[in-house]
């Protein structure tokens, strides 16, 4: 997404965009370079979902988690859908939900990590619905989602995306997060329509700038950014991916970072997650 946005951008501003990948920590090491960044508008973070869970990761980080950054906008949110085999006994959400509560601990599940988003989504699902699944952690996201096609775990919590395609005919969508079902996917109903509402877990991705930008700049990049997310390139792009665009702007996006630290320190708190 983050190189889709920057190509855009590229064209529209004039400007090279590079992408540059630094990995690790859970994003903490690409967080930490962009905030020691200069604050003129040339550093910026492709910023996601795991920022918000940054603090109850990591005992320690090398930046002020809440003063960090600004964020420009973000580009796009992502469900999460909830995903067996097309063998699992488990045709429902109702019915996973059912089993686990009977077998506390005897349905697996996978995740990119200890600390990954799937982790936090899947634990963020044990808490609403009272459930306790067995973890079983993998090096990624993607591996995760291949030890259900291949029957080495019960369950993953993933994008939609990884059910688009060639894995459609082996996962079955259980549910998936959001307001209304998604046109990839008409066969998953939203959390709601399978019993459980108070499911609201969604990812997202985004832009922010080193906490000090001039507000002139973050506002020029917000515009061009969300002016980007209206070209049908993008709308494609992000269609083809089971992804839907955003565009919210700085303000909103702001109040929507503490929610989320609100949110997942009351996950944490009851998953018993410990920081590193």
């Amino acid at each position: 997404m983050a190189r889709k946005i920057g190509q855009k951008l590229s064209d529209q501003m004039g400007q090279p965009f590079v992408i540059e990948n630094r990995s690790g920590g859970s994003g903490t090491i690409g967080a930490a370079e962009v905030a020691r960044a200069a604050p003129d508008g040339y550093t910026l973070l492709a910023i996601d979902s795991t920022y918000g869970m940054m603090p109850f990761l990591h005992s320690r980080l090398s930046f002020n988690h809440a003063e960090a950054f600004r964020v420009i906008t973000i580009t796009a949110f992502t469900p999460v859908m909830v995903a067996v085999h097309r063998d699992s006994p488990y045709r429902t959400l109702q019915d996973l939900t059912d089993a686990a509560r009977q077998n506390p601990e005897k349905i697996t599940y996978g995740s990119g990590g200890v600390g990954s988003s799937v982790h936090f989504a899947t634990a963020a699902y044990e808490l609403e619905a009272g459930v306790k699944l067995f973890h079983v952690p993998y090096r990624g996201g993607g591996e995760a989602v291949t030890a259900v096609l291949s029957k080495q775990v019960d369950v993953v919590f993933a994008s939609p995306g990884s059910a688009v395609g060639g894995a459609t005919a082996v996962l079955r969508p259980l549910a998936i997060s959001g307001n209304a079902r998604m046109p990839a996917l008409p066969e998953a109903p939203t959390f709601a329509e399978a019993g459980l509402p108070g499911y609201s877990v969604t990812h997202w991705s985004g832009l922010g700038a080193p906490r000090g930008t001039p507000p002139e700049i973050i506002e020029r990049l917000y515009t061009e950014t969300a002016r980007a997310l209206q070209t049908q390139d993008v709308l494609d792009f992000f269609a083809s991916i089971a992804c839907l665009p955003g565009g919210a702007p700085p303000a909103e996006v702001e109040r929507l970072m503490a929610e989320e630290t609100v949110r997942w320190r009351r996950v944490v708190e009851a998953a018993g997650i410990q920081p590193q």
